[in-house]
């Protein structure tokens, strides 16, 4: 695991050494390389005023203090045949991708999965996932573009409760014309969604892209206004230098940050944990 976070935060890694050169790390310096690796200002001066008075910043000192921005409450997993998932997220975030990647995992794990293609508003995206369902070898729901994602919802979930499987992956519309069309659709989802099976959606996720840094916070408050969120996904994570930025995700929306993609493979989507995250980071800047 070590490995796929050291991967996924190599950019991110590199940009705060950049910053550090061949200096002992004191706090200006720090403060230097967690903005190269876009944590939001008022963290850095948190972790700052948390660290011993010291010239020079210890290694364990500066994980103990970042650790503290990953004790939120974690998810309580409601056992549920079928579970069904809600993926969210802007178009271009790898929400479609990510749906797969889950469906991978899951599957991998010893469950049945099935797909509902309810981003029926933007062209090709049913025909996108379509084709990640015949990869991964798993069945989907799916109609022609602009039809009721609600009802395509309801017959995912129908069929997954009639064949006795395991979990649902709902993907959806990204962006429609406005806030209130989305909020009005997902709205209609959820509600659709638990005539079909009590309780569902069970966890309604997020997908953030790593490269848009900070500025996924307002994205993620923006859903979370809509339909309240229960985990999120962090997308591209190897693929920026702003991997300080889920410091920031994490404080603001006090929800889980529940996988990473570190890679395009469809293995590269992994569990994340806070510490090994931390940790990776951290020994990376004082190699």
């Amino acid at each position: 695991m070590f490995n796929f976070f050291k991967k996924g935060l190599s950019k991110t890694i590199e940009a705060m050494k950049e910053a550090r050169g061949k200096s002992k790390i004191s706090k200006d310096v720090l403060e230097e390389m967690l903005l190269e690796a876009d944590v939001d200002y008022e963290i850095i001066e948190e972790i700052i005023f948390y660290l011993p008075p010291n010239e020079f910043v210890e290694k364990a000192d500066l994980k103990r203090v970042m650790k503290t921005y990953f004790m939120y409450e974690h998810e309580n997993f409601t056992p549920a045949k079928p579970y069904v998932e809600l993926i969210l997220g802007v178009n271009g975030a790898g929400k479609t991708t990510s749906v797969a990647k889950l469906a991978n995992l899951y599957k991998k794990a010893g469950n049945s999965v099935i797909l509902g293609a309810c981003d029926t508003f933007r062209a090709g995206a049913v025909e996108q996932i379509k084709r990640w369902s015949q990869i991964i070898n798993v069945p989907i729901i799916a109609t022609a573009q602009g039809h009721d994602p609600a009802a395509v919802a309801y017959d995912t979930i129908n069929s997954a409760v009639a064949k006795g499987l395991d979990r649902v992956l709902i993907d959806t519309a990204g962006r429609l014309q406005n806030q209130k069309n989305l909020a009005n659709e997902l709205e209609k989802i959820v509600r659709i969604s638990a005539r079909a099976c009590e309780g569902a959606p069970h966890r309604k996720i997020i997908v953030l892209d790593a490269t848009q840094g900070n500025n996924s916070v307002i994205q993620a408050k923006a859903f979370n206004e809509i339909t309240k969120l229960d985990g999120i996904i962090i997308t591209k994570l190897d693929g920026t230098p702003k991997g300080g930025a889920l410091f920031g995700i994490a404080r603001e929306l006090e929800i889980p940050i529940l996988y990473v993609g570190v890679g395009e493979s469809m293995d590269d989507l992994i569990k994340f944990n806070p510490d090994e995250f931390v940790d990776t980071l951290v020994d990376g800047l004082f190699e």
